[in-house]
């Protein structure tokens, strides 16, 4: 059965007290009757309550036959690029891990690609009951198209009750194309996950409001429950090569693994300093720099100290660094042992992608900022003068 709502015009006495009630304002009054905008409604149904002549029907979609018991195991998308795999991956074998055993059951590893029999070794290793890998030419490289559909597939035949992913540039773009096909509820960019066990419900907790808030999601009624889970925000899995896997080898036809269209070259960024999301260092520029040219004091101190460069969302948009340097909640979750923050303010949208640092210095000549509330380091001043100080000084140390 869909959703559906209605007025029941018999019972409508045009009080208004459910166009008061609307948070949407899609309801309206006409000839005395209330009237319902659908363009606008979302179904919320905070006008029925308030009606105090029953004259609101609201009817929820019910589930069908679908039989949720039939879903098992904690699977994790194990992305690679050019046969290795990502770290985020490894994360999430970490924490899937932690899921499976509340739930009582099997943590599994899916893997697409082309000559990466090698990796089996190494996902058994980081703790997977079971290996799901289809290896094929035309998976050497991301396919919106081909591995959608193989994912596709996969979860249609075996049934996981959870599928993780990370979120990646690959990850969303393929996953949420995934839920799209199986019916299936996707929480985004999550920073927290945990199990009700009763329900056996995966509880995704993520930022809200701007991150302003922390809200947690459940998905009660559809399977698999899915996730992408950002960066750097949980501990890789062990490695233990002791433990073995069942590997299970899966073959599609020509027409799963053809895609839409043709991946003519892949173009990557050239970069002086490391990458962004490994790093154990990072130091980051924000509007306090003035300019574009200006970040070269910042990349001097982070090639330096063997780091890499990071930037606010307003240096991005202004673009004065690319996009894949842009730390924060619309960019990337950073977790290094050393973070140092050069005129950057501290507004939450970039603290949620850093504050988990392990070490935190701060550079800003406003002594109010609120950068200053999470650093472990505070540097009042020009950081015109004290980032070049700085790079100075730790090349006479380094040295030594």
């Amino acid at each position: 059965m869909a959703s559906s709502i209605q007025i029941l015009l018999n019972k409508c006495v045009g009080c208004t007290l459910c166009v008061k009630a609307c948070p949407f304002g899609a309801i309206h009054m006409a000839n005395k009757k209330a009237v319902i905008d659908m363009a606008k409604c979302t179904l919320c149904g905070a006008c029925v309550p308030i009606c105090k002549f029953t004259a609101i029907e609201l009817k929820k979609e019910t589930i069908g036959t679908k039989d949720l018991s039939a879903y098992k195991d904690v699977w994790v998308f194990c992305e690679q690029k050019k046969g290795v795999i990502q770290t985020i991956s490894f994360e999430l074998l970490g924490e899937g891990k932690k899921l499976a055993k509340k739930l009582g059951v099997k943590l599994c590893a899916v893997i697409l690609g082309h000559d990466i029999e090698s990796k089996i070794e190494e996902l058994s290793a980081r703790g997977a009951d079971k290996i799901y890998i289809v290896d094929a030419p035309e998976l050497k490289a991301y396919q919106d198209d081909s591995y959608t559909k193989i994912i596709v597939k996969l979860i249609e035949e075996y049934k996981p009750e959870i599928v993780l992913c990370g979120a990646t540039t690959i990850g969303r773009s393929m996953i949420s194309r995934v839920a799209v096909k199986i019916d299936a509820g996707l929480t985004a960019d999550c920073t927290g996950l945990d199990i009700e066990e009763k329900e056996r419900l995966l509880l995704q907790t993520r930022p809200a409001f701007g991150g302003n808030i922390m809200a947690t999601i459940v998905t009660p009624n559809h399977r698999p429950q899915m996730s992408t889970v950002r960066h750097k925000v949980m501990k890789e899995a062990d490695i233990h090569k002791s433990h073995k896997s069942e590997v299970i080898r899966k073959k599609y036809s020509a027409d799963i693994l053809k895609s839409r269209t043709t991946l003519l070259d892949i173009v990557e960024e050239i970069e002086e300093t490391i990458n962004l999301a490994e790093a154990d260092i990072i130091v980051s520029g924000g509007r306090g720099l003035g300019g574009p040219e200006n970040f070269s004091i910042i990349k001097d101190l982070a090639k330096v100290l063997g780091g890499a460069v990071g930037a606010s969302r307003a240096t991005v948009d202004a673009d004065w660094m690319p996009y894949s340097h842009q730390v924060g909640q619309t960019g990337k979750t950073v977790c290094p042992k050393l973070y140092i923050a050069c005129g950057i303010s501290g507004q939450i949208q970039h603290l949620i992608g850093m504050q988990s640092s392990k070490v935190i210095v701060a550079i800003n000549k406003d002594p109010d900022a609120p950068i200053f509330k999470v650093a472990t380091y505070g540097i009042v001043g020009d950081l015109f003068d004290v980032v070049p100080a700085l790079t100075k000084e730790f090349q006479k140390l380094l040295k030594k």
